[in-house]
C-alpha cells in the first residue's frame, strides 16, 4: 500500500464506530429530537470532532507505540511506524492535524452553544495523546478503558445531545452508559489479541494485568451490558428496546471468546465487536429517535 492507502490504514477504520455512534445516540437522545427540532450542522460538526479525534487517538498511539518499540510484534495489521511506512514525526504531524481539525469544528460549534464545549473538547485531547504518549502513559497502566467509556461514552454522547439543547439531559447521560460500554468491548478485544505481545514489550494494559481468562470474561460481561442495558432507556423512550434486538449480532464475537479464539482468529472477534457497535448504535438511535 502507498499514499492514501496507507495513511486510511493507519487510522484504522475498524474502531472508527466508537467515535461515529456517540453523535447519532447522542442527537437522537436530545430534547430537540424529540421535538423535531434537530440543529443538523451542530450534528454534523459534533460528528466531525468525534471522528477527529478518533484517527487522532489512533495516529497518536501508532507513534508512541512505535518509538517505544511495543508495535514490533503484532498479530493485527502492521503500524505506520513499526512497519516503516511512515516516520515518526510524519505520524505525528499527522496525529495533531487530525486534532487541528477537531479543534475547528469544536469551536465554531462551542461559539454557538456553550464555551464549556471547549474544555470537553480539550479534555478528550489530552487523554487521546496520553492514552500511550508522554512519561507515564495511562494506557500502559490498565486504565485504557475506563478513560475509553469516560471520554467516548460520557462525553461524546451526552456532549452531542448537549450540542442540541445546551444543557445536559438525564437521557443524555443514561444514553452514553451502552455506547461507552461498547467502547470498552472494542478496546478489551483489541488488548485481548495483543496480550501476549504487549507483555512482551512491558505493555501493562488491563488485559496484560489481569489475564487471558478474566479478560475473556469481562469481554462477555461489558458486551452483555451493551446488548441489555438500553433496557432502562425505556423508562424514559420506549422504543429504546429496539436496541436489545442487537443481541443476535453479539452471539459470533462471544463465542468464539468463550472458546478461546487466539491471535488472528481474535481479529474478527475485533471487526465483530465493531459490527455490534454500530448495530446497537443504529438501532438505539432509531429507538430514541422515534420519542416517546
Amino acid at each position: 500500500m502507498t499514499g492514501v492507502r496507507t495513511w486510511l490504514a493507519g487510522s484504522r477504520p475498524r474502531t472508527w464506530p466508537a467515535s461515529l455512534v456517540p453523535p447519532f445516540v447522542g442527537t437522537a437522545a436530545s430534547d430537540a429530537a424529540a421535538d423535531g427540532a434537530v440543529v443538523w450542522w451542530r450534528a454534523a460538526f459534533a460528528l466531525i470532532v468525534s471522528l477527529c479525534i478518533q484517527i487522532a487517538v489512533n495516529y497518536a498511539n501508532d507513534y508512541s507505540d512505535g518509538v517505544r518499540g511495543t508495535d514490533v510484534a503484532r498479530v493485527g495489521p502492521q503500524r505506520l511506524v513499526a512497519s516503516g511506512a511512515a516516520t515518526p514525526a510524519a505520524v505525528r504531524r499527522a496525529a495533531f492535524a487530525a486534532f487541528g481539525v477537531a479543534a475547528v469544528f469544536g469551536i465554531v460549534v462551542a461559539a454557538a452553544v456553550s464555551w464549556w464545549l471547549v474544555v470537553a473538547g480539550g479534555a478528550s485531547m489530552v487523554a487521546a495523546w496520553y492514552y500511550t504518549g508522554g512519561r507515564r502513559p495511562y494506557g500502559y497502566r490498565g486504565l485504557g478503558e475506563l478513560f475509553v467509556f469516560v471520554f467516548f461514552g460520557l462525553v461524546a454522547t451526552a456532549g452531542s445531545a448537549f450540542v442540541q439543547d445546551a444543557r445536559l439531559t438525564v437521557l443524555g447521560i443514561a444514553a452514553s452508559v451502552p455506547v461507552g460500554l461498547g467502547s470498552v468491548a472494542l478496546l478489551i478485544s483489541n488488548n485481548l489479541r495483543d496480550l501476549p505481545t504487549d507483555e512482551q514489550a512491558g505493555k501493562r494494559t488491563l488485559a496484560v494485568r489481569v489475564g487471558d481468562r478474566p479478560t475473556r470474561a469481562m469481554y462477555v460481561v461489558v458486551v452483555f451490558l451493551v446488548v441489555f442495558s438500553p433496557l432502562y432507556l425505556t423508562l424514559l423512550r420506549p422504543w429504546a428496546i429496539l436496541g436489545v434486538a442487537a443481541a443476535v449480532v453479539a452471539i459470533a464475537p462471544v463465542r468464539a471468546v468463550l472458546r478461546g479464539a487466539t491471535g488472528p482468529a481474535l481479529v474478527g472477534v475485533l471487526v465483530g465487536t465493531g459490527r455490534l457497535q454500530i448495530v446497537v448504535g443504529a438501532l438505539l438511535t432509531v429507538g430514541l429517535a422515534l420519542g416517546t
